[in-house]
């Protein structure tokens, strides 16, 4: 029996992108070797995730774990068990994190029990706190944390200017101090109220995502000054645009008329354009920044657009801009002592 090479862990299974990672994980020998941990909401109701583990090897260990990135309590519970299965050899190191989970409001808004914004608490700060607690589990030699980024982080690129969802200079820049933190992180930025179009989401969706971004520049950072921890990788992956499930809420123009006739226009015309792309390739870029090698040695701290390099957003290199996001991070995800093996 071979062994187990050590563990994959992908959140947001169930999704578009998210079960075509899993598909090429489970029907590739040199990733099915792997040990795959498949977040979703709900491991009783994930027939995407179902669909795709039924179609791989019988070979593959896994486990699908319910996890809600809404609930704090419920990804430190996750993160504790998977940290106690780890430390007592049930399953190997996590090899790759691969932070995936996304949710996106269309022109409506909702709020945790905690009382955030949903799509602020859902896209980084569950991710955020998850990645903290499970750093006891990640392979100290090998491990990789990827972090699924979007165009939406940078109000500049240019691939958002047709939706004008940044067109307004207050939208330009999206955190200054602790009350414009504050504000994104309880929904009152950008919220549906004042703007009842679907740019209101993906502007709360922009912001999310850049904080994951700045996750991934200061996460590395402080990865680097650790002796133990120094050997993890942080790299990001812009997926681009997918038809997915993801716009399941969006007005009918939207998830009709651009999502099921335009964009499947646009990658038959244009299979390996920019703009619009097919989850697998998506995936297989995901994998990629997951696995790949690299000739100058292991890859840190970089961001690709499918698998080209591609420089984040002029806020995400703020680095005092950093630090003060991730402090006020801590202090959302109600960080306690002993939570985290990383230094400062």
């Amino acid at each position: 029996m071979t062994a187990v090479k050590g563990t994959i862990l992908v959140t947001g299974a169930n999704g578009g992108l998210g079960s075509a990672i899993v598909e090429k994980i489970v029907t590739k020998p040199e990733l099915s070797a792997y040990h795959g941990l498949y977040t979703v909401r709900d491991a009783t109701a994930a027939p995407a995730l179902t669909s795709t583990l039924a179609r791989g090897t019988s070979s593959h260990a896994n486990d699908v774990l319910s996890l809600d990135l809404t609930k704090l309590d419920n990804v430190r519970q996750v993160a504790e068990s998977i940290n106690a299965r780890v430390s007592t050899g049930q399953i190997p190191p996590i090899r790759a994190l691969i932070l995936n989970a996304g949710f996106l409001e269309f022109g409506k808004q909702s709020w945790t029990d905690d009382g955030l914004d949903v799509t602020f608490a859902a896209n980084y700060l569950g991710h955020w706190l998850l990645t903290i607690l499970l750093l006891k589990s990640i392979d100290k030699d090998a491990g990789r944390i990827v972090v699924v980024g979007s165009q939406s982080h940078d109000p500049n690129d240019e691939r958002n200017a047709s939706g004008k969802a940044f067109e307004e200079e207050r939208y330009k820049i999206f955190v200054r101090d602790e009350a414009d933190f504050e504000a994104i992180a309880k929904g009152a930025w950008s919220s549906a109220e004042e703007d009842s179009s679907w740019r209101s989401g993906f502007r709360r969706y922009g912001a999310a995502k850049l904080f994951l971004v700045m996750m991934m520049h200061e996460l590395q950072r402080r990865l680097d000054q650790d002796p133990e921890l120094k050997n993890i990788c942080v790299l990001g992956v812009d997926p681009g645009g997918m038809i997915t499930g993801f716009q399941r809420h969006a007005p009918w123009v939207i998830r009709v008329l651009v999502f099921k006739i335009i964009y499947p226009i646009i990658v038959y015309l244009y299979p390996n354009g920019r703009m619009v792309r097919p989850p697998p390739r998506s995936a297989a870029d995901v994998l990629e920044a997951a696995f790949g090698s690299s000739s100058a040695g292991l890859p840190k701290d970089l961001y690709f657009d499918g698998t080209e390099r591609m420089e984040t957003s002029a806020e995400s290199k703020d680095a005092r801009k950093r630090d003060f996001v991730w402090r006020e991070t801590a202090k959302y995800a109600h960080l306690k002592e002993g939570d985290m093996i990383l230094g400062d």
